[in-house]
């Protein structure tokens, strides 16, 4: 176990420009085009006279009802949802090609031999990469996304009481622990929902003997189209959207967050009339009664199947 730590820690230290400083860069870049923005909004305002800078004024918080309340964190939630998921957006790209060049970078330059001459099985090597790629990147993500969040909820608090507008109290009354928890909890639904992307990219990294990018995507775009030729060519009413769907998009998107919302079952849900029924309703019993669609869990041990390729592929292939 200490091992397997060990390895994963090696990924990170080797790739922490794409784990870490890719969501953290979004974020400051995301924090900047708002501030640019704000700024922005400032001066049209003065050239216009849309109103001076004041200070005191209306409180908010004093003049709204629990349910009104309950609503404005809500809708802060979401925001901090919104914000996280563009941060997870921009780590399933840097995921995508991470894995793309897990197992192919190593073979290309030749440092393989030297993992290879360590007491380290192929097996925990390929899955050190599957646990960085599955757990490590998403949990980073989403710390990076909720403290830039936060981040944007105090900038506009802070604009708004320079208006007149008192929104401070209403920071109290959104959930940021909650999101970080749910968001966190969220992580091994992810990684289960990301292992046919996951297995398809390390199984070409090991297999490809060169340009890994292009076998991952001609492939299955390719069989799509080709499906798709037969079934215009019998002129069969059974079109080809289930495949483009259930295969090509599970191949080459599952890493794109929130892909399970589409299995997810509508029982769980409480209702949608208003911002906080929302947000309740789409809580983790919402997520996770995902885990009841079959496709989820047949993706899931096609993904294991071909991260099982992937391990086998890393022990035989040589490509001197």
């Amino acid at each position: 176990m200490k091992t397997f730590y060990w390895l994963v820690k090696r990924e990170f230290w080797e790739h922490k420009g794409g784990f870490f400083w890719a969501p953290v860069v979004t974020g400051i870049v995301f924090l900047a085009l708002n501030v640019m923005g704000i700024i922005l909004g400032e001066v049209f305002g003065r050239r216009n006279n849309w109103g001076m800078f004041k200070y005191g004024g209306m409180d908010m918080h004093a003049t709204m009802s629990v349910q009104d309340m309950n609503n404005a964190g809500a809708v802060m939630d979401i925001s901090l949802y919104a914000i996280a998921g563009i941060v997870l957006c921009v780590t399933a790209i840097v995921v995508f090609f991470y894995c793309l060049g897990a197992l192919y970078d190593d073979r290309r330059d030749r440092s393989v031999l030297f993992w290879k001459s360590l007491p380290l099985s192929d097996t925990s090597t390929v899955l050190s990469k599957v646990a960085s790629a599955a757990l490590l990147a998403p949990a980073i993500a989403v710390v990076v996304g909720v403290i830039v969040g936060l981040a944007m909820s105090f900038l506009f608090a802070v604009v708004a009481s320079m208006h007149g507008v008192g929104l401070w109290g209403l920071l109290m009354a959104a959930h940021p622990i909650r999101v970080v928890l749910n968001m966190i909890l969220l992580i091994p639904l992810y990684a289960i929902w990301a292992l046919p992307t996951i297995g398809w990219l390390l199984l070409c990294s090991s297999w490809a003997r060169s340009k890994p990018f292009l076998w991952a995507i001609a492939l299955p775009i390719g069989a799509g189209v080709i499906v798709a030729w037969f079934g215009l060519l019998n002129d069969t009413r059974l079109s080809s959207e289930w495949f483009w769907s259930n295969v090509v998009g599970r191949l080459l998107g599952s890493l794109v967050p929130g892909g399970w919302v589409s299995n997810a079952s509508s029982l769980s849900g409480i209702g949608h009339d208003d911002p906080a029924s929302l947000v309740n309703s789409m809580g983790l019993a919402y997520h996770y009664s995902a885990l009841a669609s079959p496709s989820l869990w047949i993706g899931a041990v096609a993904g294991v199947a071909m991260i099982a390729g992937a391990i086998w592929f890393r022990r035989w292939r040589d490509d001197s």
